[in-house]
């Protein structure tokens, strides 16, 4: 401490007792700075101080940024399979106006089976299609008509499709959408979240009810709806389901067998409407009867086709 009358001893300063991490030189301590010293340490001090690892990572980074751009090929674009679409058909001259022309422009084919109609069934859908295939089937009944379209077909999936303009074509690519994902067969539904009907009555729906149960309950599946025609399957699958019956049992038929045989079935929600002209040939008791005779002849009698896993 400093006596009155003596000025305290001023210790020699040496830049050699100065840490080695100091920027601080001896004009600056010794109170010589001038400012633009004073501006040079302050920008000293809040330099950053150089890292090698940070250094590296940097340099590569610089490297990447300076590089070429990475050169990649997107696969190719992912294309429909050959879709036949099959129409059966009696006297429904008034409803294939308003369906043929929304059947969807990718379609590989549609074939119209004719169930020897005696309007203008067959006129008509020529002047709708050009490209259309005419099948004259002579046997009477749906699932007549339906062999003689798988028979026809060359494309690599099948969609049985309703001439009655009950069905919607613009669902067709929920259906073939499921078959390319990996199923064998899909099936629509009216009673999945999202569908429903406006063509059904009372007794009707009731006995849909009762066969579907029995299906499920025969066969341990959870289908939601057994007696709809709107379904599609790989045309490979003809010759493992083998449909043999010429009535509106053939989609049950199709149906179970598909079961029997292990195939991946899926079920997509669907709309029915209201058929647009004429009556339907569908007998409610008649072919209801049918039906259950075919789950339970198919149930108990019937082994499954040697076509095995829907392979064949």
């Amino acid at each position: 401490m400093a006596t009155p009358g003596h000025s305290a001893p001023r210790l020699p300063v040496s830049a050699n007792w100065l840490p080695t991490h100091c920027s601080f030189n001896v004009a600056e301590l010794r109170g010589t700075s001038s400012h633009s010293t004073l501006a040079r340490r302050n920008a000293t001090m809040n330099a950053p101080v150089p890292h090698p690892v940070t250094e590296a990572v940097l340099a590569d980074s610089a490297g990447i940024r300076n590089s070429s751009p990475i050169n990649f090929s997107l696969p190719p674009t992912l294309s429909l399979p050959r879709v036949s679409f099959i129409v059966p058909t009696l006297n429904e001259a008034k409803n294939l106006p308003h369906l043929l022309p929304r059947i969807p422009a990718w379609a590989h084919e549609v074939i119209i089976i004719d169930g020897r109609s005696t309007d203008d069934t067959v006129t008509v859908a020529r002047s709708l299609r050009s490209d259309v295939k005419i099948v004259m089937e002579p046997r009477r009944g749906k699932g007549a008509a339906l062999q003689a379209g798988f028979r026809a077909a060359t494309g690599d999936i099948i969609v049985m499709l309703d001439a009655d303009g009950s069905m919607d074509p613009d669902e067709a690519i929920l259906f073939v959408g499921g078959l390319m994902a990996g199923a064998d067969m899909v099936k629509g539904s009216r009673f999945l979240q999202g569908a429903g009907t406006d063509d059904m009555s009372l007794i009707r729906m009731l006995g849909n009810w009762g066969l579907t149960t029995t299906v499920r309950l025969l066969y341990g599946c959870a289908f939601s709806d057994l007696c709809y025609g709107y379904m599609a399957f790989w045309t490979r699958h003809v010759e493992t389901l083998k449909c043999d019956c010429d009535g509106f049992e053939i989609e049950t038929l199709i149906n179970v067998r598909a079961l029997k045989n292990r195939l991946k079935i899926v079920e997509v929600a669907s709309f029915e409407a209201p058929r647009i002209s004429g009556l339907s040939n569908l007998r409610a008791l008649p072919d209801g009867w049918r039906v259950l005779k075919t789950i339970l002849r198919e149930r108990l009698l019937a082994q499954v086709s040697p076509v095995g896993y829907g392979v064949p």
